[in-house]
């Protein structure tokens, strides 16, 4: 109960964010991204979105470090360096904008064209002209922009590699190294612009240890799937994100 003090939560709000943790760790050590955009979704319901954010973006850069055994020898590391070098860009304004903006306007936004453009690549929609340094680089600073003001960059960084026809092993892989280092980028402006505190830290504390264990659960699904399972669950899963995202903005 004493440490519970410093965390500002109830037993059972702790309880609830332990298994959402959980379950967005799996999430991400099957495809390689989510872990914001479930944590968001469903950790509104138990605290306000300028306390989510530094707690997962601190999350986000260890559960990407505990991912390096799985995606090592399957990133491409020229779609990383050039999406980063946008998320360099954008991430100082998205980060601004949360500290001077409601989030539910961009939020709406963000799902509804999320929704379409998944919609149109469970069709079969594949566009391999997308893959050009300007889109790598202008994806990067959109979802840096949008990263920073609502931790759901991952969403366009993850529509852009399944749009240009990429293998399974090689989106996961690329997604883990992109987030390492976008959301260790995130992290150093949080601080500066201190959104990052000491109740941040020891929230994020109890959830390191549960962050490995959802990563194994995850590894031992995506080996066991085929391409077209990873596709179809991906991009569902971006719909589904994007509904809860929309439930969320009517409910405000």
């Amino acid at each position: 109960m004493y440490f519970l003090s410093y965390l500002e939560l109830s037993s059972l709000d702790l309880a609830l964010l332990c298994s959402i943790i959980l379950f967005a760790s799996t999430i991400r050590g099957f495809s390689g991204f989510g872990f914001a955009a479930t944590t968001v979704s469903l950790l509104v319901f138990i605290m306000p979105a300028i306390e989510i954010v530094p707690i997962i973006l601190l999350l986000e850069v260890a559960i990407s470090i505990y991912m390096i055994p799985y995606i090592w020898g399957k990133i491409n590391w020229e779609i990383v360096k050039l999406i980063f070098l946008g998320f360099i860009i954008g991430s100082p304004i998205g980060i601004y904008l949360l500290k001077i903006l409601k989030s539910d306007i961009t939020h709406f936004i963000i799902s509804i064209v999320v929704i379409f453009f998944s919609i149109l690549l469970i069709k079969g929609y594949l566009n391999k002209n997308l893959n050009t340094k300007t889109i790598k680089i202008t994806t990067g600073t959109f979802a840096g922009t949008i990263n920073g003001l609502s931790t759901l960059g991952g969403l366009p960084c993850a529509l852009f590699l399944l749009a240009i026809g990429i293998e399974s092993q090689i989106i996961r892989g690329t997604l883990a190294a992109l987030f390492f280092l976008t959301d260790a980028y995130a992290l150093s402006i949080a601080f500066f612009v201190e959104i990052v505190d000491l109740k941040s830290l020891y929230r994020t504390i109890p959830l390191l240890l549960i962050l490995p264990i959802g990563v194994k659960i995850g590894d031992i699904f995506f080996n066991k799937s085929k391409e077209e399972t990873y596709r179809k669950f991906a991009l569902f899963f971006l719909i589904i994100i994007s509904i809860l995202g929309l439930f969320k903005v009517f409910l405000n």
